[in-house]
């Protein structure tokens, strides 16, 4: 630092470069040169050797005939570069020698120069060895500022970015957006010979990992040398490759850094800059009964396509669209990953990442039946009173799991404790099936009832943070496993367990009330009191504001379920308990709308209250606080051509609180995916024109589904570590990623100008002036007709398939059992339904069969 800093203005960008090693210092954007992409208001804590900046390489060498590779990092040992002379385009250039090892069979020079205006970082390498070096590795840290340590929530959302790539070989970018959603949005882009290979954690940087720093990242142009060694076994999503030098053979790698306008404008900056683009629909998790589309444009024509696994994926040519997008038809074969690689005719390669499951009906199905299974728990003498229940589960040992060192994981209460039990009722919502029902009904009356939620006195309504509890010297001898490790504040004491006051245990209970008052209500499980289960929900609901009001101060994980609830005391009728809620949940909006970033936690920073901060505040009226919200949650929600990004809302330090495999790690498609796709998709109903919040949340919604084994087991997330890149053993948090799925699986028909007529979750076709759409989600019970700002509900039978006609404006719906249905249309429109339809007391219209299970109903909107 004592050397000085060289400062540089370019058509997007000012840089500073420390000059004694030519890294970054600070990268801010020129309409803000306060605000800095880098952890540069951290350099003096960081100025030392072993941690990375913006400028550093990473490299895995061999010579000829050796069988080993040489690791070399410029981060290793902090010397001052030798700089080199500059001319032209070149802002700066050093040869990096002193930074890296005598022994070193290359030399490696170092070029910050612009392209048009805007930045590269190129460097050169060059083979000054007698006999040819190979690569096998190349990586270029790219070091943002997502170090949230000391920062408040106003601080962090102004001062740090989140950065998601997508790994897609010469496609590929990295996007960097700011926490609070607004402004533009730093791409990084492949500029020579740097195909994005591979994402590439750098856990040898010293600094703390944890709920405040997730951790940086390199870009890896080759990547053979550590899928040979640390990846070993590992099925990467691209294959591994690695360069060749000569002696005396130079090589140039070079990434460009640009600016998007905004974070919805990446894609059309892409296009801009003719870089390849790819727009699945209605995504890239693809069940094997929905049909696909891809969307292709780049100036050069498409010379090859294959796909790994071969057959896997069949892909099949249909046209070009009026703006040259070539327009291709997606059908999944094979269950698992797939990769479709796309040569263009000037070689330039584009991969992109697909994950086929079985049709969404089925993979409900087998979860259901695996929950209720393999995870059901029956033992008269467990002593902790958790018999019966759904149980976590253990995929590696094929077993329950009753014992855990961190004690929440297998006492029934906590996203990690509830998650199995949450999922198997919220299944129920959408499937239900009378055994499972039947044991599900046990574990409320026997399990749930008087042992996790209190039943009797003051304190009932009370959910308790844990059945399990670590008391040795109260327990018999033998109780607890020798073979785990008790210690420490994971071990909870029984005072620990019975604690009232975690409020995010709250809506899980009163979301199982919430199932069971429907089943009665409306599913026809007379056996089960409805009005009653009703009442439980709500006062669930105020018993979390009583008995939790710290952390009910913040919004919570499923806490939409509080709004589904008072919406349904309303339609019934139920005032004195609807007008309690919604005092109570009006007094939390209140706060938040006080607080300019109203999302705060029990964690520093957190991606799962902002589900029911936007529900409420939108409820309430308070649209600047639902856009702040939404701006959010697109920020850390991306839409990328992988399946595993695509949709998948950041979350990082949930394996250590929630995982099998403890570690700080991007998780793709935590339970937060399925949470925001609920106001995504609430936001986009709203404004059913904006096709980028149907893609984004219609992305988060199948994210509960991506993880699900073939066996119906639900993992807590996928590892996104290139070492492991697999789900989780435990099941764990998965149950409130799946509740997000029952409540909003939708079918969305969308008429684009440029792609024509599509589904998600949909199959569509065209006969004559009709648009016909099969419904494909698991429940068949919500479909949003976008033309007509039309959204179709039944809360009984099914919607197998509706039919449009954009010219006469009539919808056509083929229905399936006694049907229950429930229509919202926008203020300046009416559905005109045939008279023998009758309308019950609570609104629904009435639909019975006479004769046969199927009914055709003809509406027509004005």
């Amino acid at each position: 630092m004592e050397h000085g800093e060289s400062r540089y203005t370019l058509n997007s960008f000012v840089i500073t470069l420390v000059d004694a090693s030519q890294t970054v210092k600070k990268l801010s954007p020129l309409s803000d040169t306060s605000f800095d992409y880098t952890p540069g208001d951290r350099l003096s804590q960081r100025d030392r050797d072993r941690l990375y900046h913006l400028g550093d390489i990473n490299l895995m060498l061999r010579k000829e005939g050796e069988t080993e590779w040489t690791r070399y990092s410029t981060a290793t040992r902090r010397q001052p570069v030798e700089k080199l002379a500059v001319s032209g385009f070149v802002l700066a250039a050093a040869n990096l020698a002193n930074t890296l090892p005598a022994t070193i069979p290359v030399t490696v020079n170092r070029y910050w120069e612009t392209d048009q205006g805007d930045l590269v970082l190129r460097f050169e390498i060059t083979n000054t060895s007698s006999v040819p070096v190979e690569i096998g590795s190349l990586g270029i840290p790219l070091i943002f500022n997502n170090i949230l340590e000391g920062k408040t929530l106003d601080e962090a959302h102004h001062d740090n970015v989140f950065f998601d790539p997508y790994i897609g070989q010469d496609a590929g970018y990295l996007q960097v957006n700011r926490l609070h959603g607004r402004g533009a949005s730093l791409l990084v882009l492949p500029h020579k010979n740097a195909g994005f290979e591979a994402y590439n954690p750098l856990n040898d940087d010293p600094t703390p990992k944890g709920v405040i720093f997730e951790g940086f990242h390199e870009w890896l142009v080759h990547s053979k040398a550590l899928a040979e060694t640390e990846w070993e076994g590992v099925e990467p999503w691209n294959v591994p490759t690695s360069a060749m030098l000569r002696p005396d053979e130079k090589r140039d790698y070079a990434l460009k850094f640009v600016l998007a306008p905004s974070i919805r404008e990446i894609e059309g900056e892409l296009m801009r800059r003719e870089r390849p683009v790819a727009v699945g629909l209605p995504g890239y998790v693809l069940p094997m009964n929905e049909m696909g589309k891809l969307f292709i444009k780049y100036p050069e024509k498409v010379s090859q396509i294959t796909v790994y696994p071969e057959g896997a994926l069949t892909l099949t040519r249909q046209g070009e669209t009026p703006g040259k997008w070539v327009e291709y038809g997606v059908k999944a074969n094979q269950w698992g990953r797939a990769r479709v690689s796309v040569v263009y005719a000037d070689q330039t390669l584009q991969t992109i990442s697909y994950k086929a499951i079985k049709p969404q009906e089925q993979v409900v199905s087998d979860l259901g039946h695996f929950l209720t299974t393999e995870q059901w728990y029956e033992n008269k003498d467990d002593p902790f009173g958790r018999s019966p229940s759904v149980m976590n589960y253990d995929y590696d040992k094929k077993q329950i799991l009753t014992q855990e060192r961190r004690s929440w994981f297998v006492g029934l209460s906590d996203e990690a404790g509830a998650g199995s039990w949450l999922a198997a009722i919220m299944k129920q919502l959408l499937l239900p099936e009378k055994k499972e029902v039947n044991k599900l009904q046990r574990f409320m009356k026997e399990t749930l009832w008087g042992g996790i939620q209190h039943s009797t006195d003051s304190t009932k309504y009370g959910v308790r943070k844990s059945l399990f509890y670590y008391e040795p010297d109260l327990m018999p001898e033998g109780t607890y496993s020798d073979s785990i490790q008790f210690r420490g504040w994971e071990a909870w004491t029984l005072q620990n367990a019975q604690d009232l006051g975690r409020s995010y245990n709250y809506p899980h209970v009163a979301a199982a009330h919430w199932v069971m008052y429907h089943l009665g209500r409306n599913r026809g499980y007379t056996n089960i009191d409805w009005k009653q289960s009703l009442e439980d929900a709500c006062q669930t609901a105020l018993a979390m504001v009583k008995f939790a009001p710290y952390y009910a101060q913040f919004g919570q994980m499923e806490g939409s379920i509080f709004l589904y609830i008072l919406l349904d005391l309303q339609r019934e009728g139920f005032t004195d308990l609807a007008d309690q809620l919604e005092r109570a949940m009006k007094r939390r909006a209140d706060h938040w709308r006080s607080l300019n970033y109203p999302f705060g936690s029990e964690m520093p920073w957190d991606s799962t209250g902002q589900e029911e901060v936007y529900m409420w505040t939108s409820y309430f009226g308070y649209e600047d606080k639902a856009d702040v919200t939404l701006n959010a949650i697109l920020a850390y929600m991306p839409t990328l051509p992988h399946w595993g990004y695509n949709g998948s809302a950041r979350r990082y330090w949930d394996f250590v609180y929630g995982g099998k495999l403890a570690r700080i790690e991007r998780q793709l498609h935590h339970y937060g995916s399925g949470l925001n796709a609920i106001p995504v998709l609430a936001a986009y109903r709203e404004t059913p024109d904006d096709f980028y919040l149907l893609r984004v949340g219609h992305a988060g919604s199948m994210g509960p589904l991506a993880n699900v084994t073939q066996e119906g087991f639900a993992p807590a997330a996928f590892h996104s570590y290139p070492s492991t890149l697999d789900i989780d053993g435990y099941v764990c948090d998965y149950g409130s990623g799946f509740y997000g799925y029952a409540v909003n699986s939708s079918t969305y028909i969308y008429h684009h100008p440029e792609f024509d007529w599509v589904a998600f979750s949909g199959n569509i076709r065209k006969e004559g002036d009709w648009v016909y759409t099969e419904v494909t989600t698991a429940g068949k019970n919500r479909v949003f007709l976008a033309p007509e700002s039309l959204m179709l509900k039944s809360v009984d039978g099914k919607i197998k398939q509706v039919g449009y006609n954009p010219t006469t404006r009539e919808v056509e719906l083929l229905l399936e059992g006694n049907t229950l249905l429930d229509i919202e249309v926008s203020e300046d429109r009416q559905v005109l339904f045939p008279s023998e339809i009758v309308t019950d007391e609570r609104g629904y219209r009435v639909i019975k069969p006479v004769k046969r299970k199927e009914y055709t109903l003809r509406l027509t909107i004005e």
